[in-house]
């Protein structure tokens, strides 16, 4: 594969050299008494050896499958695409802090034109260069942490954003806005609300479903309102910032251990689940929708607790699962288990001399349920009943992934089983709600 050419090879490389074209110039293919003109532009680098890719007049792209018949010459040339960025807008000196930490995702990203792919390519001052809206919202100090798609965020990650936090708040930042991937950011805005204690300003996860360079993107909105919350909410908490619906009228914030992704595209792909979203940013004016709420309280000291210990696992139970699977986290040294029951917190009696196991030899395993509303109710049929006894845990309305994190957050703060017992059913960041009201 040629650097000059990016993403070709093989035959449609010869037939590109024998014209003497190069990316972005203009040619003509001709084949089976057929003729096409375009922009010659790279390609996936997963892409075959036999088509070449050209940008029509409409603004299409196709590609053409080369062969002995094909003529390819170029007729002109064409200007190289770049991108200059535009220069940062000016800031007001009697503004709030606001420090933008970027972890990456699509909402640190670009569209690579080369491909049609989403890389992570934009930087924390680029997200600033590209909104200048904030400019007039706070006086934005970036940062990038990491460039990572979420998927490869793992708890040593969730350890260097709660530390990378607390530093700016030490700093003095009026709020932290954390740019994240959607794919997990449910995952880190729970294990964040567990590190970050005693919070005494707010701090926003904020993400995107679709780049900011795409004419849809929400990139934009959403980050407003992280930043508008960020430097002037009365509350003080770890909550997610996303589309309240598929418009760009209103964003909601949404408590880190009660948040879920609920559709694999759509902007307004968060829901909290078996509870209020905490506010909403409309006109660029928050409103409360919870009276239960941490206040904003800049004097307070944050309680910084950030380790994570990852010996911990989720299981999802299914008709068949082979009770092995539990087995093999015990003989494998895990701490604890969440599992994912059916319903009011049910597994099949077939699991029930594997999770006897685990329990005896100081292995936590504490249910959850696979339902997305409602909570459990271990007590009204005997499997429940069954699981009780032979010391399973239950969560009440705990979000599996919330729960999988928050014991890996417990063992992080205690060795010992029964405090770690008490840790996991104590209520510390709303992540069980009291009571769970019909919707």
């Amino acid at each position: 594969m040629s650097e000059e050419f990016p993403g070709y090879k093989g035959e449609a490389l010869n037939f590109l050299k024998k014209a003497g074209a190069e990316i972005g110039d203009i040619i003509r293919i001709t084949k089976n008494g057929e003729t096409y003109e375009g922009i010659l532009i790279p390609r996936s680098e997963y892409g075959d050896e036999k088509h070449i890719i050209i940008k029509l007049k409409s603004g299409y792209n196709v590609g053409i499958r080369v062969d002995p018949t094909t003529h390819v010459e170029k007729i002109g040339v064409g200007v190289k695409p770049t991108f200059t960025p535009p220069a940062l807008p000016k800031q007001k000196s009697d503004l709030p802090k606001v420090a933008i930490v970027s972890t990456g995702g699509t909402i640190a990203s670009r569209v690579d034109y080369r491909t049609g792919a989403v890389r992570p390519a934009l930087s924390a001052s680029d997200l600033y260069s590209v909104v200048p809206e904030l400019s007039e919202i706070a006086i934005v100090d970036t940062e990038i942490l990491f460039s990572l798609y979420s998927e490869n965020i793992t708890a040593k990650h969730w350890s260097e954003t709660a530390k990378n936090i607390a530093k700016h708040i030490e700093k003095g930042a009026a709020g932290v806005v954390v740019a994240h991937g959607t794919d997990t950011l449910g995952y880190t805005a729970a294990a964040l609300s567990f590190a970050l204690q005693d919070l005494p300003v707010p701090v926003i996860m904020v993400a995107s479903q679709r780049s900011a360079d795409r004419p849809s993107s929400d990139a934009a909105t959403n980050l407003i309102g992280a930043v508008k919350a960020a430097a002037t909410a009365p509350f003080a908490e770890v909550v997610v910032a996303m589309h309240e619906t598929v418009s760009d009228t209103s964003t909601v914030f949404h408590r880190g251990t009660k948040v879920r992704k609920c559709h694999t595209s759509r902007r307004d792909t968060f829901r909290s689940i078996n509870a209020t979203p905490l506010a909403r940013t409309e006109n660029e004016q928050i409103t409360m929708l919870v009276e239960d709420y941490r206040e904003r309280n800049p004097s307070r000291k944050l309680n910084l607790k950030p380790n994570f210990d990852e010996k911990v696992a989720l299981v999802k139970f299914h008709p068949s699962l082979n009770p092995q699977i539990i087995e093999w986290y015990v003989d494998k040294g895990y701490r604890g288990i969440i599992l994912e029951g059916t319903g009011l917190g049910h597994v099949g009696n077939y699991c029930l001399s594997a999770i006897r196991k685990a329990t005896k030899n100081d292995v936590i395993v504490a249910m959850t349920s696979q339902c997305i509303w409602g909570r459990l109710g271990m007590n009204v049929y005997d499997t429940g009943r069954d699981l009780l006894a032979v010391g399973v845990l239950p969560l009440e309305d705990m979000l599996p992934e919330t729960a999988l994190v928050k014991l890996m957050w417990v063992f992080g703060q205690t060795t010992n089983i029964e405090e770690a017992k008490k840790l996991l059913t104590e209520n510390i960041a709303h992540e069980i709600s009291p009571r769970t009201l019909h919707e």
